[in-house]
């Protein structure tokens, strides 16, 4: 039997003039996305006219890149099944992922969700990263008075931040720390003053590539390391909208079973106020790791990693949640695999 193909859906969120269209632009740039659609918000900046090689319809325009560009009418669900079913009878060239550019106030959950909600979409489709820009002059400001913005940034697999070069590096520096204690496991590229690596940007999901090379490995590795050192065991990240972050570990292997059910139940009662969690699971008899992701309600497949990131075997678990006490969340796990509350500890 022939496994299904998904094509990965990555979502570029950030808010309003934080520079999502200059971003995709430069992304689409590159020959390695050329097998690329993408759908942009027509309310939002679509920029991308200079680009035009061939207008398929009043929505579809072929890139010169070769990637497909579309604007969204109507429901997000209804536009990609168009989208797919166009590609399935040879209408617009074949894309081999796909990146959905949202509108700067967009809450970025149910755009994530419409992928495993709607019954048509899930079996063609997958959930790929979020990659969030955040603008260097408005940013605080924006974080301060926007909760989509907060969401946007809690949610990234990967922050860009735009216009460092138009503020001083102390207002830079403030903002990047704020960034890191809001989402800590984030990696963060500043795009005025570093290339952008297109596919690692767009990478099909969090853990595609963490299975397969030794760089994703020591890259996650210190995505862990990052959540530790925000979150000390008598510290925990806090933000006036109640979004705090923090990272535990456990060094016992883990029952899959168990764990599985523990999760399903947290995400069911609580998934509105879980706004991400990922880590990666010792379990019996595998000699290597097990890598979990999820957001809100929604959760990826696990995967299987080739090989553990650094010399601990210990699974670790990084929460970003808005509302939620940490206490409750650790009180539970441990309950639940049979462990002390004291056997949970900080991620180093």
């Amino acid at each position: 039997m022939v496994e299904p193909v998904f094509t990965p859906v990555n979502l570029i969120t950030g808010f309003l003039g934080s520079g999502k269209t200059t971003l995709l632009q430069r992304l689409l740039a590159d020959p390695a996305l050329a097998d690329t659609a993408v759908l942009i918000n027509e309310l939002g900046e679509v920029g991308l006219d200079h680009h035009l090689l061939e207008r398929i319809d009043d929505t579809m325009v072929l890139l010169q890149s070769g990637c497909l560009c579309c604007t969204i009418r109507g429901e997000l669900s209804s536009a990609v099944r168009e989208l797919h079913s166009r590609r399935e009878r040879g209408e617009v060239p074949r894309f081999r992922r796909l990146v959905i550019e949202s509108t700067g106030l967009a809450d970025p959950f149910p755009i994530l969700s419409t992928v495993q909600a709607d019954p048509v979409l899930r079996h063609h489709f997958r959930l790929g990263n979020v990659i969030t820009t955040v603008d260097a002059v408005n940013g605080l400001a924006q974080l301060a008075r926007q909760p989509e913005n907060t969401k946007q940034v809690a949610v990234a697999d990967r922050l860009v931040l735009t216009k460092t070069d138009l503020v001083a590096a102390p207002a830079a520096d403030e903002l990047v720390a704020r960034l890191h204690r809001l989402n800590p496991s984030a990696p963060l590229w500043r795009a005025a003053e570093q290339p952008l690596d297109a596919p690692g940007l767009l990478a099909h999901d969090l853990f595609a590539t963490a299975s397969r090379s030794e760089s994703a490995r020591r890259w996650f590795a210190a995505e862990l390391a990052a959540g530790g050192t925000v979150a000390p065991p008598t510290q925990v990240t806090r933000h006036d909208d109640g979004i705090q972050a923090f990272a535990v570990t456990f060094e016992r292997p883990v029952d899959w079973t168990l764990f599985g059910l523990w999760l399903t139940m947290l995400l069911n009662r609580h998934g509105e106020r879980i706004l991400r969690v990922k880590g990666i699971l010792n379990i019996p008899d595998s000699p290597t790791p097990v890598a979990i992701h999820g957001v809100q309600h929604l959760v990826h497949p696990p995967v299987h990693m080739s090989a553990w990131p650094d010399a601990g075997r210990g699974s670790r678990l990084i929460f970003i949640v808005d509302g939620l006490e940490r206490r409750l969340v650790e009180r539970s796990l441990a309950a639940f695999l049979g462990l002390t509350p004291t056997a949970l500890s900080p991620a180093a």
